[in-house]
């Protein structure tokens, strides 16, 4: 498949991803939970489905690359906002996650700026993965959690913890990594 391809399967379900963020905002500020956190969960789901039909389908697209990490900042910096608004979490959490995404935009805008191909020279790592799965698994267990009025705190505070330390990791790591790009890019 081309790479400058832009209607394949794991591209419409990011863009899916991106119009559901709005809608998730609609759901929640009209304290319609149940949608709310339904909505969220889809878009978590596409989020899963995209990239794994990229690689098995060999439909991974220069749009797709820009668009997938684009539709992730959108849905979890949206939802975090939206969940320390409500008293949700912990206000210094929301911080935390999208301090961190400005710092990785920021430093992409950056390099980008520079004449750093970011696109070939930053790719997801591991971490940064896992921190976005602990990142909508967290969100959707504080949206069941207080939609339904469950007493499940111990569950929710070890998936803070969690979030918390991987959110803080991937930063660190993306940093460093483009400080590593920055000074290469100086050397030449």
């Amino acid at each position: 498949m081309s790479r400058d391809a832009i209607w394949t399967v794991p591209n419409i379900l990011t863009v899916v991803r991106i119009l559901l963020t709005p809608l998730f905002v609609v759901a929640y500020v009209g304290e319609n939970f149940n949608l709310a956190w339904m909505l969220f969960a889809v878009a978590g789901l596409t989020d899963a489905f995209d990239g794994f039909l990229a690689r098995i389908w060999d439909q991974r697209t220069q749009l797709g690359a820009v668009l997938d990490p684009l539709a992730d900042k959108a849905l979890l910096v949206t939802s975090f906002i939206c969940l320390a608004v409500k008293g949700w979490i912990p206000f210094w959490f929301a911080v935390l996650v999208v301090s961190r995404d400005l710092i990785i935009v920021g430093g992409l805008a950056v390099l980008a700026f520079l004449g750093v191909d970011v696109k070939e020279r930053i790719k997801p790592i591991w971490i940064s993965k896992f921190n976005t799965a602990a990142q909508i698994i967290f969100v959707v267990s504080v949206m069941i959690h207080r939609t339904f009025k469950l007493d499940y705190g111990f569950i929710i505070n070890t998936l803070l913890t969690v979030t918390a330390i991987s959110t803080v990791f991937s930063g660190i790591a993306y940093v460093r990594r483009g400080f590593k790009i920055f000074s290469e890019e100086g050397e030449v």
